[in-house]
């Protein structure tokens, strides 16, 4: 009865069962309607029943509707000889009732067919109550190192939602690629979306796919994208990565770049990974341009939050650039670390002045915090604590717990074998929350987020490698009240994933097996990057 990821706030267990047959209905208020679509949608292809729209429960059917003294994300599912109600403190909460509701009744239900027309569908009686410990429940996608076509974009947020996770950070560009048209910046996809070869394993490999590699998504894909996710009640948070990270930018338009220091016009979308020496230029026309590239991401992605990146700036260029060096002078800056803050400022101040807010990874505290800007800590715990305790929001994703491109085990036979071992258990104890905030700070801490990373992940089979089963365990950490990491029940989370595996399979997710990997998914002698030891804690 209660094998469900993530884990509800209380189950109570009755006596009985409702059946599910041909007669059942599905019922929903205005509120709700659209929940039910969903629903209804994924249960009839499963399941091969009808499950008509119902005026009133009836038994055995399904009902949807809101409960105003119930949170906004909240839920209560009760299954009784009346049929199955869901309700919720909103359309969201309603929304994780009903995926609570799929997943009581099986594998099965996950199928895209009827394995048996004529199998009975049924759910126990049973009373759950649930809600979520954060708002931010995250995952990163990083589809600029390797292109995912739209398909398995949509694939990923359905994954999403059927772990509870309600934030889609979607990192749109880096040096290997620019991901999402800019209609007044054309060659932005026309050049920088595509590289005419990609470093196969880590940057030291002497390995090489000469297939050049690329793709983006178009305004009207982004769209899709953005309106599929609200359906699922996720929230697609864009990166626009400034000012490092930006070389297929900067191979678009060479102007954007440090032209007094190198031959921007040499430059190509890189090949290889690492940190790129490769900057913006602090000039008013990068600012110009970049204003026009979030013009139109703002067209496209309501979020209250925009992620314009900020991490792995080297200052080498500016130091040697006069032009850097005269912007500095000319703001009374102190230093080049001073020059990216006021980069980051200037866009801080931008997107407030349209009603959203910038979220950056933690190095945008290096030269002063931009006001109003919240953090993504990712070099472990630190950034996050000091944007706490100065007011600012924090999500919480560190590298040494949450980066699911690290591998999984020591083992020889770990594909590509990249960081720290953070194993399903590791993550599982992974806790959001440093002990030495305050109350008061830790309420400045949104939520948390688990990062996929893709230089090495160059296809949807490795990117479900390195997310599952982990992304279940970390879908518990962000969702459910769990007790301090130690006292956890691993043993019991361990009994519920033998279960929810039944899901993944029918879902088509090629994680990876509790006994390690399987033949093909096993990359034996590309290099990698592994890192003995236990991750630092700080």
């Amino acid at each position: 009865m209660t094998e469900l990821i993530p884990a509800p706030r209380g189950a109570t267990a009755g006596s009985g069962e409702v059946r599910l047959t041909r007669h059942s209905r599905l019922r929903a208020d205005t509120a709700t309607q659209g929940v039910a679509d969903w629903l209804g949608a994924a249960l009839r292809q499963a399941t091969g029943l009808p499950l008509r729209e119902g005026r009133q429960l009836a038994e055995g059917g399904i009902g949807l509707r809101l409960d105003p003294g119930l949170g906004p994300e909240e839920y209560r599912l009760v299954s009784d000889d009346s049929g199955v109600l869901v309700e919720g403190g909103s359309a969201a909460g309603v929304f994780w009732g009903a995926q609570t509701l799929r997943q009581l009744l099986g594998p099965d239900a996950y199928r895209r067919a009827p394995l048996d027309r004529d199998r009975a569908w049924s759910v126990p009686h049973l009373t759950i109550e649930d809600a979520p410990r954060f708002r931010w429940r995250g995952l990163m996608l990083d589809v600029a190192r390797h292109f995912m076509p739209k398909e398995g974009v949509l694939r990923y947020l359905d994954l999403m939602a059927a772990h509870k996770l309600n934030v889609f950070h979607f990192h749109l560009t880096d040096d290997q690629g620019w991901r999402i048209e800019i209609e007044r910046h054309p060659r932005l996809t026309e050049i920088g979306s595509w590289r005419a070869r990609t470093k196969t394993g880590h940057r030291a490999s002497p390995l090489w796919d000469d297939k050049p590699h690329g793709g983006y998504y178009t305004r009207d894909d982004i769209r899709e994208i953005v309106a599929y996710a609200a359906e699922r009640h996720i929230t697609v948070v864009p990166e626009i990565d400034v000012p490092g990270h930006s070389q297929a930018a900067i191979a678009a338009y060479p102007e954007l770049g440090n032209t007094d220091v190198i031959d921007t016009t040499s430059l190509s979308v890189w090949d290889t990974w690492g940190i790129n020496p490769n900057v913006l230029a602090p000039t008013d026309n990068t600012l110009r341009f970049y204003e026009g590239v979030f013009e139109e991401v703002l067209e496209l992605f309501p979020s209250e939050f925009v992620h314009v990146g900020g991490d792995e700036c080297p200052k080498d260029q500016w130091r040697r650039s006069e032009t850097a060096q005269a912007r500095i002078r000319e703001l009374g800056l102190a230093d080049e670390d001073e020059l990216q803050s006021w980069f980051i400022k200037h866009f801080d101040a931008w997107l407030s002045a349209r009603g959203r807010r910038l979220i950056g990874w933690d190095e945008i505290l290096e030269g002063g915090l931009a006001e109003g800007a919240a953090v993504s800590s990712w070099r472990g715990y630190a950034g996050g604590v000091a944007a706490a305790r100065a007011g600012h929001d924090v999500v919480m994703c560190p590298e040494q717990q949450v980066y699911l491109d690290h591998r999984q085990d020591p083992g020889p036979e770990e594909p590509v074998p990249i960081g720290w071992v953070r194993t399903l258990e590791d993550v599982y104890r992974f806790e959001p929350v440093p002990p030495e905030l305050t109350p008061e700070e830790a309420r400045h801490v949104l939520g948390t987020q688990a990062n996929l990373w893709t230089e090495v992940m160059e296809d949807h089979a490795r990117v479900d490698y390195q997310a599952f089963p982990r992304l279940a365990a970390f879908a518990e950490v962000a969702w459910s009240a769990l007790p301090a990491p130690a006292e956890r029940d691993f043993a019991g989370f361990q009994r519920r994933m033998a279960a929810h595996y039944g899901r993944l399979d029918a879902l088509g997710v090629a994680y990876r097996p509790p006994a390690g990997p399987l033949p093909w998914q096993r990359r034996p002698g590309v290099l990698g990057r592994p890192i003995d030891g236990p991750p630092p804690h700080r």
